[in-house]
């Protein structure tokens, strides 16, 4: 059945299939279909500008040559040239007028110079980490059109635009998980190349969807600016967080709670394996990290707390510091334990802060600091033009030995991030009279109002 169907959606249209073999008769060499002066761009202008005669007959409510119906009395009044920037390189169009000037065709757009999507092109092109004259060159030699850097630095300016409302717009009222961490960018600033902070917040939603809540630039990390973000962060809707999931900087934790008395900040488990093991020559570090293991993936408080004495009992001689240091960090370390191991599995790491921006990473210098946010906010875009409202990962799970499926279910059962989000707002202590009520009962809108 399924063949059937795949079959019948691709055979293609028959009177499509003689137009081609018309249009391909005399083919011999690539360079007939997709040169400059091959096949394609002379049927793309043919169309556009069929399609724009098309529109003005719509306009004037007649065709060319017709009678003029129209109770204005306006008519054609001929062509103005316009040469489009694409794929297909430079495309010389006759657009056609009317004696009123009132025409405004829907397809190519009056001042319009390029292609729909072009744009797209530059900025992501420029999210990578190539460089205006890298731009210019790259287009030059793939589309056969030359660009100026003029229009290239526009073209990315204008994204400032975008950044300042999506960074100013309005999130939702609650969060059930929030991650909080700082990656370092270097900058070129003043002739020199410097590390500056990005700061960003990444919410999952009610939805189970992850959300790019905001991005701040600064000298370097500290807790009173994590403040200053958290705070924004309230003014801008948030009223509640079930779970912070935070790196280790001092401070940090206390300014989140000032801000969010009830929240549940969970120190991510991965900085501070990765911090223990700075204390253990490389030979060592596998081993230690073997017994470091059996501390977080207890299965209760209790285990955890017994593995880290035993931690202790055999390390404690050779590497003091790090027991001291898991001992000092405790109360942050065990939160995670309140959860079902779904859940402990989401936010026993920050590490899903890297995720949305992979070519941060692969740039050698910004060209400049009010550069960082634009390509931060087009980076993820390389893909998807959007790094908003971006859906959480699914992680795939195990099948449970003697757990029944239902009849439809032909899949491995997986973990995904909406199921996630109801099970936080089930276990979420302190929060029962409202995740146990429906999506429509009003104690929950009162809840998170």
């Amino acid at each position: 059945m399924t063949v059937a169907k795949r079959n019948k959606r691709e055979k293609p249209d028959a009177e499509l299939v003689k137009l081609a073999d018309s249009l391909l008769a005399n083919y011999q060499k690539p360079e007939d279909l997709i040169g400059e002066n091959g096949l394609l761009k002379q049927l793309t202008k043919m169309l556009v500008e069929r399609a724009l005669e098309t529109e003005m007959s719509e306009h004037l409510g007649h065709g060319k040559s017709e009678t003029v119906t129209n109770a204005t009395g306006n008519t054609r009044n001929g062509h103005s040239a316009k040469t489009l920037q694409g794929e297909f390189g430079e495309l010389p169009l006759n657009i056609p007028r009317d004696r009123q000037g009132s025409f405004e065709p829907k397809l190519v757009e009056r001042h319009q110079t390029r292609w729909t999507g072009f744009d797209d092109k530059i900025i992501s092109l420029y999210a990578r980490g190539l460089s205006v004259r890298e731009i210019q060159g790259h287009l030059e030699e793939m589309y056969g059109t030359e660009v100026s850097p003029t229009l290239i630095s526009a073209v990315t300016d204008a994204v400032s635009d975008e950044v300042k409302v999506w960074q100013a717009r309005a999130l939702d009222a609650l969060y059930p998980i929030v991650y909080l961490d700082c990656i370092h960018v270097k900058v070129r600033d003043s002739g020199a190349v410097r590390t500056k902070a990005v700061y960003l917040a990444i919410g999952v939603n009610m939805a189970g969807h992850k959300e790019v809540l905001g991005l701040w630039i600064a000298q370097t990390e500290g807790a009173k600016f994590w403040l200053q973000v958290v705070t924004e962060l309230k003014t801008r809707g948030v009223q509640d967080i079930f779970i912070a999931c935070v790196d280790g900087l001092k401070g940090f934790p206390e300014a989140i709670e000032a801000v969010y008395p009830k929240a549940a900040v969970q120190l991510c488990i991965v900085h501070m394996v990765r911090n223990s093991l700075n204390f253990v020559p490389w030979k060592m570090q596998q081993e230690v990290a073997a017994d470091l293991k059996t501390i977080y993936t207890s299965s209760t408080v209790e285990l955890a707390e017994q593995m880290l004495g035993a931690f202790e009992a055999r390390w404690d001689k050779d590497y003091p510091s790090i027991g001291q240091s898991w001992r000092r960090n405790w109360a942050r370390v065990i939160p995670f334990f309140d959860y079902p191991p779904e859940i402990r599995k989401v936010i026993y790491t920050t590490d899903e802060i890297d995720k949305p921006l992979p070519d941060i990473f692969m740039r050698l210098a910004f060209p400049a600091t009010p550069v960082v946010p634009r390509v931060c906010w087009d980076a993820p875009a390389s893909i998807s033009r959007t790094a908003v409202d971006r859906c959480a990962r699914p992680a795939r799970q195990r099948p449970v030995p003697g757990r029944v499926r239902s009849s439809g279910c032909k899949l491995q059962p997986i973990l995904c991030a909406s199921r996630v989000v109801q099970a936080c707002r089930i276990a979420a202590p302190g929060r029962a009279a409202c995740v146990r009520s429906g999506l429509d009962d009003p104690r929950r809108t009162a809840h998170c109002a």
